[in-house]
This record gives C-alpha cells, sequence and structure tokens, in this order.
C-alpha cells in the first residue's frame, strides 16, 4: 500500500490546565479546570491529515504503559495505521499545557519515549521503516537521526518531505538537504534565522504560518524570493492549542492529493483557525468537510 502521508513524530499525552492568565515566574495559581487529551505534535498531525482524507501512516514510540495505549487506541479510531507505532521501556511522553482564558497558551514537553524513536530499533528487530507514501511529515520533538532516515527513505522512493521545525533549535545541514518544505510559525522562524537564511539553506519552499494573521508561502525561483500571502479565516478563539498541526496535517493532505502548495495553504488556514474554536488538541483537529463548509460559507 502506498499512503498519502506518513508522519514521524511525537506522542504525548497532554496534561491541560485551564486558568485565566499565564502564570508569572514564581507564581502559583489555581486552575479553572483541567483535562487529560492525546497530543504530541507528531499524533496531532497524523489525525489532522487522516481527518483531511489522506490515508496516513503514524511511525514513533510509546511507553508500556496506560497513557501509550490510550495514544495508541486514538490513532486507532481516526484510521491512522499504527504498525510502525513501537512500544518501548521508557514512558510515554507528556506535555504540560497552561491555556489562559484567551486562548494563549505555553507548554512544556517531557519526551520520555519519543527519545527512543529510531533509537537501538536493531535491538528490537528492525530497523525505522518508513512505509512507501506521497509526503513524509517529521517535527522536531524527536531525534534528528531520525528524521534524517526518514528523509533519506523518502527520498529514495520520491515522497515530498515536510518538516516542522518545532521546537526551534538547530537543524543539521544533512536533514536541511533532504527536506522539500519548512514549515515554521513567525517565531520559529525568526529563531531559524529568518526566511532568507532558510531559503539560503538550500530549502526550497519556506511556508510561514501567521496565527491570526493567516500564513505565507515562499519559495525561491531563479535566486529571487517569491512570496504568496493567505489572509486568516475569522472565529473568535478559545485555545490556540493544535493550531499550527491542523494547518501543517490539511496541508500535508491537500499537496498529498496533487494540490499546489498554495492551494493547500487556503484551505490549511481555515482549518488552523477552526481548530481554536474547540478546546484540546486532538478534539480540535477538524474534518476537511467541516474546512470545505467554513470555506465555501466565507465567499
Amino acid at each position: 500500500m502506498v499512503f498519502d502521508v506518513v508522519v514521524i513524530g511525537s506522542a504525548n499525552l497532554d496534561l491541560v490546565a485551564q486558568l485565566e492568565d499565564l502564570p508569572k515566574p514564581g507564581q502559583t495559581l489555581l486552575a479553572l479546570g483541567y483535562a487529560e487529551h492525546a497530543g504530541g505534535k507528531g499524533l496531532n498531525q497524523a489525525v489532522a491529515c487522516a481527518r483531511m482524507g489522506a490515508t496516513t501512516a503514524f511511525v514513533g514510540c510509546v511507553g508500556d504503559d496506560d497513557a501509550g495505549r490510550f495514544l495508541r487506541s486514538v490513532l486507532d479510531l481516526d484510521g491512522v495505521d499504527t504498525s510502525q507505532l513501537r512500544g518501548v521501556s521508557d514512558p510515554t511522553g507528556r506535555a504540560f499545557i497552561n491555556v489562559d482564558s484567551h486562548g494563549e497558551n505555553e507548554i512544556v514537553v517531557i519526551l520520555g519515549a519519543n527519545g527512543s524513536v529510531g533509537v537501538n530499533y536493531g535491538a528490537r528487530g528492525g530497523g525505522l521503516v518508513i512505509p512507501h507514501c506521497k509526503v513524509v511529515l517529521a517535527q522536531l520533538e524527536i531525534p534528528q537521526a531520525a528524521i534524517l532516515e526518514a528523509f533519506s527513505q523518502a527520498k529514495k522512493f520520491g515522497a515530498t518531505t515536510v518538516l516542522n521545525p518545532a521546537p526551534a533549535t538547530a537543524i543539521s545541514r544533512e536533514i536541511i538537504a533532504v527536506t522539500d518544505i519548512i514549515v515554521p510559525n513567525e517565531t520559529e522562524a525568526q529563531s531559524l534565522g529568518g526566511v532568507e537564511e532558510l531559503s539560503r539553506s538550500g530549502i526550497k519552499t519556506i511556508v510561514v504560518t501567521r496565527g491570526e494573521n493567516g500564513a505565507e508561502a515562499i519559495t525561491t525561483h531563479d535566486s529571487a524570493l517569491l512570496s504568496e500571502s493567505f489572509a486568516p479565516y475569522r472565529v473568535t478563539p478559545i485555545d490556540t492549542v493544535g493550531a499550527g498541526d491542523a494547518f501543517i496535517g490539511a496541508m500535508c493532505a491537500e499537496v498529498a492529493s496533487g494540490a499546489s502548495v498554495g492551494n493547500a495553504c487556503r484551505l490549511a488556514v481555515v482549518a488552523g483557525a477552526l481548530a481554536t474554536t474547540v478546546r484540546g488538541a486532538v478534539p480540535s483537529l477538524p474534518t476537511r468537510a467541516a474546512v470545505i463548509d467554513a470555506l465555501d460559507k466565507s465567499k
């Protein structure tokens, strides 16, 4: 089987506290509410791709614990192939998330089992395997060696490689060399030296998400940078957790279906906006039908 999208990345149990305001250093606050959700950028983006109609597989690691079994069931429920989701001895990853009354958030991630993706696979019976697909999507919450191996395999069977550089950190030149599309938010783009620096690195397509201001796609053509902006879809946000994952999942699903990056971004902006109207990461990720309906109503 050739999948539309294969996502290699993190899977976490999100522990979410609802607050009036985000805490200041040294401050203790009482939460207004609390919830636990499936999360991790990899899992979120895999579910986002599947809900946008893409046949999707997930490559990653979870612990042999209740959280790991729960996360596997979430992927299974949305029809994501989990044959390459491995169980390891480390505990399943966690994300501690604070969300304020304006929908803004701050997140602390504990890698846990995610740090084992692609590591010592030989001892567990076989190396890292990326199923054949049209798009391979990765983030930076797993070892970069695993991303490099995944993208190198993708290049061998002609897949488009997409990197979400989150959290923003130094990216190896080897990964840059096999990345077709990079999708940072504004803060991540700045941390990586800006659009011009990213374009000089050799990446041909840079998609910058700008939150309530939409998105921008920058491509390199004959040494010149060509930019296309995508207007935001206006909503009243209550929780921005998962919005970026909804955008990237929608974009990758559309690219896998044959859409141009520009047309994919037009749908992705709507998907990202809709995700801010529902609390939690996975619960907020919209279906393709919901995105198309919202897009039609905006015309």
